[in-house]
């Protein structure tokens, strides 16, 4: 009997990822676009990864069997290390970065904190429509708005005019740029990036807060234990991500906005990479100077996600 019985439990484990498949098809339908998407996009450009270490000119293949393959091994690499823009770009791109996740990191929770406490429903979704709309805005747009305020008759100045100060040259002067490039990227992002805190108090139990108010706790106090302790695992997986591309400096709008004068503040990687790798020609060492900053970025990723699982039981993996 006891075989028979045991024979019964391997065949019904035996069946259990069957059943399960077919009980989830419908979410794995869901999920192959998507899977696809990542696999197009992100997995087969890997291939272009070993012109990084060769080099290339367009038209050329990259493993070829009938013609020789100009192979270089880590030249590349070197001759970014011991270019004279290095250091440069280097320390631009890790203060730009660091300085939008420093000051721009807990905007979007202050904001989705502050929207929590509206009981005003009107004026709620006003505010949290008006929050959302310049993220859609593209970034040409918002570097040519960027540039009037800052030019020498903009907005800025004027308003310096008005109380008696004399214009400055916000455009031209390299010190301004990391409060422009960080005061832009808030402004745009931290409606958006509140959605998903607001997402995650929406899931909150509301009888938490009838409790603490029967108890006395004031608002703050029922943002200070019961909302921010709710939302902690929201703030530590976006803050992994966030950490994991500290040396991804948004190149797109920084090249709309700066000129040669502004590069001792203003040249990052992503602007150096589009001159010298595209415009220039230097796919390969475009390429390997990508691969050393994502392998870089990649190496940030682990760390805090190993911290934040140390220190905080919170983590991607």
């Amino acid at each position: 009997m006891k075989a028979v019985a045991h024979t019964k439990v391997n065949r019904q484990s035996r069946k259990q990822p069957s059943f399960r498949f077919q009980e989830n098809i419908q979410l794995y339908l869901i999920m192959l676009p998507v899977l696809l998407h990542i696999f197009v996009f992100s997995y087969i450009p890997m291939y272009g990864i070993v012109i990084a270490f060769q080099n290339y000119s367009p038209g050329d293949s990259f493993i070829s069997l009938s013609r020789g393959v100009d192979w270089v091994g880590f030249k590349h690499f070197t001759n970014f290390f011991n270019g004279p823009y290095f250091w440069r770009l280097m320390r631009n791109t890790f203060t730009l970065s660091f300085l939008s996740l420093v000051f721009g990191f807990w905007v979007p929770i202050l904001f989705a904190l502050l929207m929590n406490e509206l009981r005003n429903g009107f004026l709620k979704k006003y505010v949290q429509t008006a929050s959302y709309l310049p993220h859609f805005i593209s970034n040409v747009v918002v570097a040519g708005m960027v540039l009037s305020f800052i030019n020498t008759d903009g907005i800025i100045n004027a308003i310096i005019k008005l109380f008696g100060g004399s214009p400055l040259s916000l455009n031209t002067e390299p010190g301004y740029f990391p409060a422009i490039y960080t005061i832009t990227t808030i402004w745009k992002s931290f409606g958006w990036g509140s959605i998903l805190y607001m997402s995650a108090m929406s899931s909150i139990d509301p009888h938490m807060y009838e409790a603490a108010k029967m108890d006395g706790a004031n608002r703050f106090k029922q943002i200070l234990h019961i909302t921010l302790p709710s939302i902690r695992p929201t703030i530590f997986i976006l803050l992994i991500f966030a950490i994991g591309n500290l040396l991804t400096a948004n190149s797109e709008f920084i090249l709309l906005i700066y000129n040669p004068i502004l590069y001792e503040t203003a040249d990052v990687i992503g602007t150096y990479l589009y001159r010298d790798g595209l415009l220039g020609g230097n796919f390969s060492s475009g390429t390997a100077i990508g691969l050393f900053i994502s392998l870089i970025n990649f190496s940030l990723l682990f760390l805090a996600n190993k911290l934040s699982r140390k220190y905080s039981d919170y983590a991607l993996w």
